[in-house]
């Protein structure tokens, strides 16, 4: 079993695709990183060796944040909006769209389910 950064990977899985289980890694840091590791994207990772899963673990750790620190890191940039009182931080205050997207129509996803004001 591979735990790489916290994560136990999916053994029947592909590297490349195994790797992206891991919050901070999408698919092309993912080819970087066995592309750096010396790795055949196309290896199940029940197939791979315990030193070829060091190289990963290493290069995952020296690269950047993932995981724990890089949710810890984005939901306190999330709070400094908050508290500056900037537009992005009322949008996230308010459960809004933040990126402009518009509101009178669409937007369910952040507002939650329609609420009812009066029946016909």
């Amino acid at each position: 079993m591979a735990r790489i950064a916290g994560v136990d990977l999916p053994l029947n899985k592909h590297v490349v695709t195994g790797l992206t289980y891991i919050y901070g890694i999408g698919k092309s840091r993912a080819s970087r990183i066995c592309e750096e590791a010396g790795v055949v994207p196309t290896t199940r990772i029940k197939d791979l060796a315990e030193d070829e899963v060091l190289k990963i673990r290493n290069i995952i750790q020296r690269d950047g944040m993932v995981e724990g620190d890089l949710r810890k890191a984005v939901s306190m940039d999330i709070k400094r909006l908050m508290e500056i009182g900037c537009y992005r931080g009322l949008r996230h205050r308010r459960g809004l769209p933040v990126r402009g997207q518009r509101t009178h129509t669409n937007a369910r996803t952040r507002k939650g389910p329609r609420r009812i004001i009066g029946k016909k």
